[in-house]
């Protein structure tokens, strides 16, 4: 099972990399919205955002109040550290590809911290030292090779993002060490359970802010889309001039 996602994810990767060309050209004749934001597909993102409701209701929003309700706090940071720590060579990997040897020697050191002293990452020891988590990925390494983001897209499960970010999920996920860790029912149990309570632990997290929108926002559309736009270029920028990103 684990070959079965390792394909599925090289597919995502393979397939946003031969659409990047076409969006760029397609979305070359289209007008930007109001705000600025690139968005040449915004009826069909639109159509998407309403799907990826009906999946967040059904699916996600359930999963992550039971997850809230009935795990307690404490181990609820165990398990965000965790899922923090599984993610540590991925991000030295794009740390090193940034150039940032400083980072990349933070975040090898946080693994290696946490992997012993954190009980397999449960505890954030390294953070109580000074070095604190910093989050990367290949979309921002992409834009700092000067790859530009293409037109705004709401898929569905990814949420808003753009070809530049997709791809860089789909790198970040077929190169991720922990997928080819071995075969069998065990190892398939480990992987899906990672998958899953990464997603209900990140929707546990953003679950207010996402109410927040939907019940204020006279068009929650746009203003996750202008969220997301304003938290990847402040992202982008830190990462840039080498301060913590946001």
């Amino acid at each position: 099972m684990g070959d079965t996602m390792s394909a599925w994810v090289r597919a995502t990767v393979l397939t946003m990399a031969a659409a990047l060309p076409l969006m760029g050209c397609a979305g070359g004749a289209a007008t930007q919205s109001a705000n600025g934001v690139y968005d040449p597909y915004e009826h069909v993102n639109r159509f998407l955002y309403k799907v990826n409701g009906a999946i967040d209701a059904v699916i996600l929003r359930p999963a992550s109040l039971a997850y809230l309700n009935v795990v307690p706090a404490p181990a609820r940071t165990g398990v965000h550290n965790v899922l923090d720590n599984l993610n540590s060579p991925i991000i030295f990997a794009n740390d090193v590809l940034q150039g940032s040897a400083s980072r990349s020697g933070d975040t090898a050191l946080r693994f290696l911290v946490n992997s012993t002293l954190g009980v397999g990452g449960i505890f954030d020891v390294a953070a109580g030292w000074g070095y604190k988590y910093q989050d990367t990925d290949f979309g921002v390494t992409l834009a700092l090779w000067g790859v530009p983001s293409g037109p705004f897209l709401f898929l569905p499960i990814l949420g808003p993002t753009d070809p530049r970010d997709a791809i860089g999920y789909g790198v970040d996920g077929a190169a991720d060490p922990f997928n080819y860790i071995g075969k069998g029912d065990a190892v398939t149990a480990l992987i899906y359970a990672r998958f899953g309570m990464t997603a209900i632990d990140k929707y546990s997290n953003a679950m207010g802010q996402l109410a927040a929108v939907e019940k204020t926002a006279l068009d929650p559309y746009a203003t996750l889309r202008s969220l997301y736009m304003q938290n990847r270029a402040s992202v982008i920028a830190a990462t840039r001039k080498g301060q913590p990103t946001p």
